[in-house]
């Protein structure tokens, strides 16, 4: 029978926020694979767990990999951590637990700290829709042309950012995204000096140009969405009236309008609803 392999998530600065279960695990299983061995042993003899550890990251080659597949199959268990937070996310294992998968080996996620959620959770941003961009790209070009894709998305944004290029990051988001967008920079998440910078991209990047010790640390930056994105399907309406228009009859054409619009209504209606609750509530007088 396969073994299992457990997606382990670790603290990502507060030690205390290693969860009862994680711990049982890692204790139990027959190896540890690691994103960094020196890095996760230390959290392991803070622990108290002497399982044998590996180094496992996605650019291990395939020897590497293969081993710990090979464990797998005979019926052994193991872990799979990285530095910090939940594996996979903008972390090392995603061509472990898919080559497991194929080859119907159980796959089990212990849960705990995730800086994007972490964040996220704090940040007094929406919520309800988001997605999670990971790291930008490193070069100026690359990292605009990314920015450009995602500068109509309605929904949060999550991006995750390293210290030596928060200023030029934050730039650039001005730059696409504009000046007044609303965003939260979060650094440091469970950590003695854990910061929320919250405002527009202009106010935090003034922040952060200000204070240098705010281009420190991990850091997690969160992005409102463009509250007034037209959806995809929307587009191509809009698209296919203003054809129509150049075509039709007057009378036909405002017939296939006025249809259209009440077809949108709901739509339109909860965008105002979205912008009535994002207006701050009126104070009562006294």
């Amino acid at each position: 029978m396969p073994g299992q392999l457990y997606v382990v998530a670790t603290p990502i600065g507060n030690l205390g926020d290693m969860v009862p279960r994680a711990v049982e695990v890692l204790h139990a299983v027959d190896l540890i694979a690691a994103e960094d061995t020196r890095h996760s042993g230390r959290l392991l003899k803070h622990l108290g767990i002497d399982t044998p550890l590996v180094a496992y990251h996605d650019h291990s080659d395939e020897r590497q990999m293969g081993r710990v597949l090979d464990m797998l199959v005979q019926g052994q268990t193991v872990a799979l951590i990285s530095d910090a937070g939940t594996p996979l996310i903008s972390d090392p294992g995603y061509r472990l637990v898919r080559e497991a998968r194929l080859r119907d080996i159980r796959v089990t996620p212990i849960p705990g700290a995730c800086a994007a959620i972490a964040a996220l959770s704090a940040s007094g941003l929406p919520s309800d829709r988001f997605s999670f961009e990971g790291f930008p790209p490193p070069k100026t070009a690359a990292r605009v042309k990314r920015f450009e894709t995602l500068a109509g998305s309605a929904q949060t944004m999550i991006f995750y950012e390293s210290p030596h290029r928060i200023l030029d990051t934050l730039t650039d988001m001005i730059a696409t995204f504009g000046s007044d967008r609303e965003a939260v920079l979060a650094r440091e998440i469970t950590k003695t000096f854990e910061t929320f910078l919250t405002g527009t991209l202009t106010t935090i990047l003034q922040q952060v140009c200000a204070d240098s010790n705010q281009q420190k640390g991990e850091m997690v930056v969160m992005v409102k969405g463009n509250v007034d994105a037209v959806s995809a399907s929307e587009a191509e309406q809009l698209r296919i009236l203003k054809t129509l228009l150049d075509d039709l009859p007057v009378g036909k054409f405002a017939q296939l309008r006025d249809a259209h619009e009440m077809r949108l209504q709901p739509a339109v209606e909860r965008r105002k609803q979205h912008r009535r609750d994002q207006r701050p509530a009126s104070r009562i007088q006294m």
